[in-house]
């Protein structure tokens, strides 16, 4: 109960009229964003800012399904999102796997406090990465389940140093932040996260810098140097509709059926030709590069280029290969794009790729 009433004002503005949001971020219009962005209908970034081109998408997206055009995302509106409206950010423990509006809330929280993760409903292994480097700056557990203990933390505090390209002049009262060593911690790694010097923090803490920081010594951490300010933006994001036309080309040549092939996307990048995963996973499709030389070599023998048309091509002529080794079963296919065909041939599918293979469809019906 105490964990709801203090998410309860992430919940209200929902339901707010467009001008009462205007003035202010609500996160909760993040995962409104994404959902928005999905349909091709927003092109700004996500900022959780219910702006001229939110309402105007919101409009956009209630003509098109036959809504009453409020340019209010009300409970109707979001219904028709299908999983990308659902549920709204607290109202259940997140976990690596699940898909859905709180997960983009949850990923835009991540990014707006400097944590690079993609924005795009998914929580999927960068985000799970993101929420344990959360926990652990929180010394919570870092088991990345977010449940009453880290959503608490994350509306109550603001625990976290934030990118520094985010900075406006703006005359501020410099305050310090109190931060106690832990194991392995060296002033040098401190300055770095906490964006200054260590000469500065020497000379705020009377340290000698040569000398190694003891466990449980209490540091003060300077705030935003020369009277700025940090401001947090979620980052900004691609045009939509020149990816959804690539990705509808390829469907068209290879016979897949859009719809499938553009949940298929989204679930993996957001629509984010740029995004690099840990993997070493490339771009809208994520691509790894074994799958692309496999691609290049046994499916569409030559050379593809390296760019957006060149990785949604490459993406697109694999899951026809893989609909066409299933013989068109849809759940199997996906399956072995997520765990390996050959995986899926001698194992069967994984409880793992469950989730992802019903996300994937059940977005498409919405794509």
């Amino acid at each position: 109960m105490r964990v709801r009433s203090v998410l309860a004002v992430l919940f209200v503005a929902v339901w707010l009229a467009p001008a009462a949001l205007a003035s202010v971020g609500n996160p909760q219009t993040a995962g409104l964003q994404v959902a928005l962005r999905a349909q091709g209908l927003y092109h700004g970034p996500i900022d959780a800012i219910s702006g001229p081109r939110t309402v105007a998408a919101i409009r956009a997206f209630q003509r098109i399904h036959g809504l009453p055009v409020t340019g209010i995302a009300d409970a109707r509106t979001r219904r028709q999102f299908g999983p990308l409206g659902r549920p709204l950010f607290g109202a259940r423990t997140l976990r690596r796997g699940d898909f859905g509006w709180d997960v983009a809330v949850l990923q835009f929280l991540l990014v707006r406090q400097g944590i690079a993760v993609p924005v795009n409903a998914y929580y999927d292994g960068p985000t799970l990465r993101g929420v344990r480097l959360l926990q652990k700056r929180l010394h919570l557990r870092t088991d990345g389940v977010v449940g009453n203990h880290t959503l608490t933390a994350i509306v109550r505090r603001e625990p976290l140093p934030v990118a520094p390209r985010h900075l406006v002049a703006r005359h501020v009262r410099v305050r310090h932040r109190i931060h106690v060593v832990r194991q392995g911690e060296y002033l040098s790694e401190l300055a770095r996260r906490y964006h200054t010097s260590v000469a500065r923090l020497a000379r705020l803490n009377h340290l000698n810098p040569a000398h190694v920081l003891l466990v449980g010594t209490r540091l003060r951490i300077p705030a935003a140097r020369s009277g700025a300010r940090v401001v947090r933006t979620a980052e900004r994001t691609g045009p939509v509709a020149p990816v959804r036309v690539l990705l509808d080309r390829w469907a068209a040549h290879y016979g897949v059926d859009k719809h499938l092939v553009r949940a298929l996307a989204w679930m993996e990048s957001g629509y984010n030709n740029s995004l690099v995963s840990p993997a070493g996973a490339r771009g809208i499709m994520q691509l790894l590069p074994s799958t692309w030389r496999y691609v290049e070599m046994s499916l569409v023998h030559h050379r593809v280029r390296h760019d957006a048309a060149g990785n949604t091509r490459v993406g697109v002529a694999l899951i026809h290969h893989l609909l066409r080794v299933f013989h068109g079963n849809e759940r199997l296919a996906l399956a072995a794009w997520y765990q390996g065909e050959g995986a899926v041939r001698r194992d069967g599918v994984f409880k793992v790729s469950r989730r992802f293979v019903a996300d994937v469809l059940a977005l498409s019906h919405r794509m």
